[in-house]
């Protein structure tokens, strides 16, 4: 599995707007496009109070693919590219021109107080 992740960042009158932005439109529109190998995107926020509250705020997104060709197949060429709408580009200050990757190598589940094997 790649992890591919990205940040860009907002001023503080754009938080809440670019929020909706990407979870009621970009995220599901990614999904909606069907890239194979796509398995999940998550959508994280680092909170003004975090950060300097000038600065605004910080998302993160996190996404996992099966390998570098369904990375490729999602950016349309160069796995690195960062592939934001003109819409995002409009509400953020500033965002992270290429993306990072990862290679997974270990994943641990917490078993919520269960043995392992219960539940």
């Amino acid at each position: 599995m790649i992890l591919r992740l990205w940040s860009g960042w907002t001023e503080p009158a754009r938080t809440d707007a670019y929020e909706r932005l990407l979870t009621q439109d970009i995220a599901p529109a990614i999904l909606d496009r069907g890239v194979a190998g796509l398995r999940e995107l998550r959508v994280l926020r680092r909170s003004p109070q975090e950060l300097d509250p000038a600065e605004g705020s910080e998302f993160l997104t996190a996404m996992t693919f099966t390998d570098l060709a369904a990375v490729s197949a999602f950016t349309g060429g160069d796995p690195s590219t960062s592939v934001v709408p003109p819409a995002a580009r409009d509400l953020l200050g500033r965002f992270d021109r290429q993306s990072r990757h990862y290679l997974s190598r270990a994943v641990f589940r917490a078993t919520d107080g269960q043995p392992p094997g219960v539940g």
